[in-house]
């Protein structure tokens, strides 16, 4: 059940991380770590997948500290997905909570 609630909702992190700020892939990949075990290989087609959307765009970044890194930013059509998904998620966390607090109805 956790790899399909993680493949269900990584999406909605990785915009709602990007309406904060640019960040680049690995980077990315650090913050959602801090809650959930993911790795570099799960995330890099997402972003293909959101850039090919047009919800988020690229840009390159020279570092002082290695290879150029490239960037993410959160295109309109992204924050209006991440607020729609955001919506959604949380209707469906109070739903189930509903239930595992036993305050369903019937």
């Amino acid at each position: 059940m956790q790899s399909q609630l993680k493949r269900g909702t990584l999406e909605l992190c990785v915009l709602s991380i990007l309406c904060r700020g640019d960040r680049y892939g690995y980077e990315l990949v650090n913050i959602i770590s801090g809650c959930m075990h993911i790795t570099e290989g799960t995330i890099y087609p997402l972003m293909k997948r959101l850039k090919d959307a047009g919800n988020i765009d690229s840009y390159i970044v020279e570092s002082q500290e290695g290879p150029p890194r490239k960037y993410y930013n959160i295109t309109d059509s992204g924050r209006a997905i991440q607020k729609e998904q955001e919506d959604e998620w949380r209707n469906f966390s109070t739903a189930i909570n509903k239930i595992l607090d036993g305050e369903e109805q019937l």
